[in-house]
């Protein structure tokens, strides 16, 4: 196994370096970057500019199986609400088997784009009839181990998930595979915590929404989570929608994001998934709590939910990553390119995410999502730097979209114009490689068996 790669080109955290070794211990960790010297002689050498790997912020897994399924007018004005109703028809029918089969073939795509690692914000807990499996964690270990079958990083989130509405309202049947109680939460949380340590996992809490847990049970979780382990990442779907927003101020008399800040300890575990629709209060006192804004541009547009503010956010120093959320699009370059570019139709402008210390867009885009998704990771993943874990992609050189260009244009063009045609080579996770020539060694067996679980579902 290779304990080292040479590259002419890399993107650290501080910019472009060439002539570039990087060195790796057993466990997956960095133990050298060093620039500037020669390539040493039986060292493997990259075919092209390395990038760190791409953490995946927010994921659910299932929901690849239903992309592409909802492009269809349901009713007079199709909107979020009215696609929920179809994904909670779609997630009642799932085994154990097929979401890790579905998951399985998420993940693979995942490396094969570039995204290294991935939090799974995980609520599906019970059986089809809303009882409990024997096993509590039987649909969590399927998560767990297609996400080490197919070697890449994981921060598991499970879900709690308790009301329907703001103020406690009870659970509608279709939610009967969510619900689970602070206690039967904990024991959750206790049961997958070696599990999780034992393959390298980060272990965290996804309270789901502030309408899905009313606030007594929210204090209480996240007074267990903090018992357990008080560094764990806590992520919750927020301000998405303005009828959310609506519903919240009619319960509260406050937006959604301002009655979380005065509510909870907001800080630098946390990820606030979407947070669409905010205003310049919230944006302003969100950023200085040290959360992550958790973007997910190709489901927020493929759902309708608006657009977030990223220049008011970046200017208040806050810290942001990308996921895929739905899965209508498993890319990092394409997500990347969707928000630069709802920016720029928003405002009518050109490169937005571009600013006098990074002119390159690419560039800020790249290594701004990394070190926002490594944090909402609470994994050592911000880059390539000693001590970080050795997660790295390698472009193709010889891709026609590349071919002959400087790496910061050759990044560019990965992100702008690969016109859907991948352009990513190799790909590494904890210093073992995943991806050669553009391809998992999974591939066809997880397509096979995805194949097969998207039929099944679509029979029944």
């Amino acid at each position: 196994m290779h304990t080292a790669l040479f590259a002419e080109h890399a993107l650290l955290p501080s910019g472009w370096a060439r002539d570039l070794l990087l060195q790796w211990d057993g466990a997956g960790r960095l133990t050298g970057v060093q620039t500037g010297v020669s390539a040493p002689a039986g060292v493997a050498r990259a075919r092209g500019p390395v990038l760190p790997g791409m953490p995946n912020l927010h994921s659910h897994a299932f929901q690849r199986a239903l992309s592409g399924l909802t492009e269809y007018r349901d009713q007079a004005q199709d909107n979020f609400w009215s696609w929920r109703s179809l994904m909670y028809r779609f997630a009642a029918r799932l085994s154990p088997e097929q979401l890790e089969a579905i998951a399985t073939w998420l993940y693979v795509q995942m490396l094969e784009a570039g995204y290294t690692s991935v939090c799974e914000f995980h609520y599906l807990h019970h059986d089809t009839d809303g009882r409990p499996y024997a096993d509590d964690a039987t649909l969590a270990q399927g998560l767990l181990r297609a996400a080490q079958n197919t070697g890449i990083g994981m921060t598991l989130l499970p879900v709690l998930y308790q009301s329907s509405g703001f103020g406690g309202t009870p659970p509608h049947a279709e939610q009967r595979r969510f619900i689970l109680s602070n206690e039967h939460m904990l024991r959750l949380l206790q049961q997958l915590q070696p599990q999780c340590l034992a393959q390298h996992a980060r272990l965290g809490l996804a309270p789901h929404s502030l309408r899905a847990v009313p606030p007594d049970s929210l204090r209480e979780a996240l007074a267990g989570l903090a018992a357990l382990d008080a560094s764990a990442p806590v992520h919750i779907h927020i301000a998405e929608q303005t009828a959310e927003v609506e519903a919240c101020l009619a319960w509260s008399g406050q937006r959604p994001v301002q009655w979380l800040l005065e509510h909870a300890e907001v800080n630098a575990h946390w990820c606030l998934v979407h947070a669409t629709h905010m205003d310049a209060g919230e944006y302003q006192q969100a950023a200085r709590s040290g959360a992550v804004a958790g973007l997910c541009p190709t489901t927020e547009a493929n759902l309708g939910d608006g657009i977030f503010d990223f220049p008011l956010w970046r200017a208040h120093g806050g810290a942001w990553g990308v996921g895929s959320d739905s899965h209508i699009c498993v890319d990092p370059a394409e997500d990347l390119l969707m928000l630069e570019y709802s920016q720029r139709l928003a405002r009518r402008q050109r490169n937005v995410a571009a600013d006098a210390n990074q002119p390159q867009v690419a560039e800020a885009l790249w290594l701004g999502a990394l070190a926002g998704g490594a944090q909402a990771s609470g994994r050592p993943i911000q880059g390539l730097a000693v001590g970080q874990q050795a997660d790295f992609v390698v472009l193709d050189a010889q891709h026609v979209a590349l071919q002959d260009l400087p790496p910061s244009q050759m990044l560019a063009s990965h992100l702008f114009a690969s016109s859907r045609s991948s352009t990513v080579a190799s790909v590494w996770c904890a210093g073992r490689q995943r991806v050669q020539a553009g391809r998992h060694a999974l591939h066809d067996s997880a397509a096979r068996a995805f194949t097969l679980a998207r039929q099944q579902l679509l029979k029944d």
